[in-house]
């Protein structure tokens, strides 16, 4: 099975200068964790997610080596308004995995195992043709291997 079997190809997606705020609203109404982050030419430049976006909230090594008292996590939390105003572009992951669409589904479940992340973009020539998730690999393998009774 490959993965453009079974990937998503109408993929949600930011761009650098879209505010956090914006993307944030698409992936809780879309239920989505981490959209594609694309230039004007659908060429794949990094992701964002859940993740960057809470992950900026916290006070950074140097932050705590500096002010050892534990955070206010009160504070934290009020501080999300301040985080959803800055730009994709400012919290985004520039160090991407990416499968290849002729690449086998597990070999892209071990890629997202290995590094530790629920989703990948799937690209050909550094253009963004879709999106393959965790979720959407136990699904093809499930139907592959449990829904066909032979």
């Amino acid at each position: 099975m490959l993965v453009k079997e079974i990937m998503t190809t109408s993929v949600k997606v930011a761009s650098t200068t879209d505010p956090v705020r914006d993307i944030a609203t698409v992936m809780c109404f879309n239920k989505i964790s981490g959209v594609p982050v694309v230039d004007a030419q659908q060429k794949l430049i990094g992701m964002i997610s859940e993740k960057d976006i809470l992950h900026a909230m916290f006070p950074t090594l140097q932050d705590v080596m500096e002010n050892p008292t534990p955070p206010d996590f009160e504070k934290l939390e009020r501080e999300y308004r301040d985080v959803v105003t800055l730009k994709v572009g400012d919290l985004m992951t520039t160090v991407l995995y990416v499968a290849d669409p002729d690449m086998p589904v597990l070999k892209a479940a071990s890629i997202m195992f290995r590094n530790r992340i629920r989703r990948i973009p799937v690209a050909k020539n550094g253009v963004l043709l879709g999106i393959i998730s965790i979720g959407d690999v136990h699904k093809a393998m499930f139907r592959e291997n449990l829904t066909h009774q032979g």
